[in-house]
This record gives C-alpha cells, structure tokens and sequence, in this order.
C-alpha cells in the first residue's frame, strides 16, 4: 500500500515561488513513477510532469516547461516540485499520485496512476 502526502500549497503572488513535497510511504519511492497533477476551479484535473521510476527521467507539459522542476530525493522518500515564476493560471489543487508499472517513461495521463495524495492549495494572485 502506498500513501502519499502533498505539502507547501500557499498562497504567493505573481512571478513568486513554491516548493511542494510528496511524501511517500510504504514502498521506495524510487519504485514509482511519481506524476504532479493540478485542478483549477471548474476545470478537469491537469497532468503537467511526471518522474520516472527506473532512471528518474523527467517530463514536463508545455503549460509548465521552463518554469516547474521536479525531483527525487530517496533518503528521503520525497518528490519535490519547485515552482518558480508562478502565474494565475497555475491556481489550483495541486495532487501528487504514483504508477508501479512505469520504468523508463512517464506519462501525465491520469488513468495511469493508482496512487493519489489528498492535494494541496496553490493560489496565485494578481
């Protein structure tokens, strides 16, 4: 069983930054591909990047690319997302969610995640 906690959704103005942190447990979470998901007010849910399970590989949607990082830290059993730049648009309830049958690519396709975190609030104000 895996369980993942989201933390560090704030509310920071625009061009700020944020990091959030995926907490998971119950397996490595270097076994995973670990995928970041946002869903704005009245919008469907939005993969934006993902990190492999087997090498790390990261991949970003256009919406976020050049602006949001994600990493793997393994002591500590964390994924990070750090965003910089933030607009707007990136409000949102920010979900992490982790695929076991993922090895060397990524995808930000919702139906291939079993995993999912609570989420956390990202507000972005003008």
């Amino acid at each position: 069983q895996v369980q993942l906690v989201e933390s560090g959704g704030d509310l920071v103005q625009t061009g700020g930054s944020l990091r959030l942190s995926c907490a998971v447990s119950g397996v490595p979470v270097d076994w995973y591909t670990i995928g970041w998901f946002r869903q704005a007010p009245g919008k469907e849910r939005e993969g934006f990047a993902c990190i492999s399970s087997t090498n790390g590989i990261t991949h970003y949607e256009e919406s976020v690319k050049g602006r949001f990082t994600i990493s793997r830290d393994a002591a500590n059993s964390t994924v990070y997302l750090q965003m910089n730049d933030l607009k707007p648009e990136d409000t949102g309830d920010y979900y992490c969610a982790a695929d076991p049958r993922s090895g060397y690519v990524c995808y930000t396709w919702a139906r291939e995640y079993d995993y999912w975190g609570q989420g956390t609030q990202v507000t972005v104000s003008s």
